[in-house]
């Protein structure tokens, strides 16, 4: 399972994004590889019309129908197609852990899965205990590295947050720096069930070849 997130790059951004889309549901299918786009809010609608694979939401606010100017509700990304949403990505932290709890509460309950992201082992104990559908361990300061990757860094750390989510059965999904078979070889070895990757992909020039790469860690 790789969760790829478009954040808000040019290219995977509008029409990009859909260009994107496509790309990954041919190498899913290829590689009969579970891959979800994680999209801009606005770009879900037209994305979930061309294609097959789930499609998720980058973030949504513990907000309901009414008064909330620029909030992002779950109701309405659900509508307009998506399957679940990121939650608390070292990007879009919430500031208060009861917004927190509140927004994975409101996602689930208009039917949304969630992933909640954790920096460090006290956070991930925490969201654990929010029981949301899958977990993710991103040491904030390796989030976009170039050079390396949490695999590389910290496998210690991988295999202490998976036998923690794995004790709740929760799902651990890895992330932060993420590039190469090698970092999926290893953190499948230590039990992560899945991978949240961004930039390696969306701001690739060839994102299917390097897609391809990624899966190669799956053999």
């Amino acid at each position: 399972m790789i969760f790829v997130n478009f954040k808000t790059y040019e290219t995977g951004t509008g029409h990009n994004a859909l260009s994107l889309v496509k790309i990954l549901e041919k190498v899913s299918i290829e590689a009969s590889i579970k891959i979800i786009p994680v999209l801009q809010a606005e770009d879900i609608l037209e994305a979930s019309q061309i294609t097959k694979l789930e499609i998720w939401t980058q973030h949504v606010d513990p907000a309901e129908f009414g008064a909330h100017t620029g909030s992002i509700i779950p109701e309405a990304v659900k509508e307009d197609g998506a399957v679940g949403t990121f939650l608390n990505h070292s990007e879009k932290k919430y500031t208060d852990f009861e917004l927190l709890r509140k927004a994975n509460q409101r996602a689930k309950e208009v039917g949304l899965k969630t992933l909640i992201f954790a920096g460090n082992m006290e956070e991930l104990e925490k969201v654990i205990a929010l029981k949301p559908d899958f977990v993710s361990y991103e040491p904030p300061e390796l989030v976009g590295s170039k050079t390396t990757s949490v695999a590389k860094e910290k496998p210690e750390v991988i295999q202490k947050a998976v036998d923690l989510a794995k004790a709740a059965g929760i799902p651990l999904i890895v992330g932060a720096g993420i590039k190469s078979e090698e970092d999926i070889r290893k953190s499948l070895e230590l039990g992560a069930t899945g991978f949240a990757i961004a930039s390696s992909i969306v701001t690739s020039e060839d994102p299917e070849a390097e897609l391809r790469k990624l899966v190669g860690g799956y053999e």
